[in-house]
C-alpha cells in the first residue's frame, strides 16, 4: 500500500498545477457587427474574382498542352 502513496501524490500535485490550464476555455467573444461582416464578404468577394482569371488561364494552357500531341509535334519539327 505504502509503494503507490507516492504515485498518487505525484499525480495530484501533477494536476493540481496545471488545473488553471483546464479552467481556461481560450474562447473570445466576438462583437463584430453586420458592417464588419459585410466588409470581409466584399473583400473576400475581391479575392475571388482576382483568381477567376487566373484559374481559367491556367486551364487554357493546359488544354492547348493537352491538345498538342506527340505526331503532330514532331511533323511540325
Amino acid at each position: 500500500m505504502k509503494s503507490s502513496t507516492p504515485i498518487i501524490s505525484t499525480l495530484v500535485l501533477l494536476l493540481g498545477s496545471v488545473s488553471t490550464a483546464f479552467a481556461a476555455s481560450g474562447a473570445r467573444e466576438d462583437n463584430s457587427g453586420i458592417f464588419v461582416w459585410i466588409f470581409l464578404g466584399f473583400c473576400a468577394l475581391i479575392v475571388v474574382m482576382q483568381l477567376m482569371p487566373a484559374v481559367f488561364m491556367m486551364l487554357g494552357i493546359a488544354k492547348g498542352l493537352q491538345k498538342e500531341s506527340p505526331q503532330e509535334h514532331k511533323a511540325t519539327h
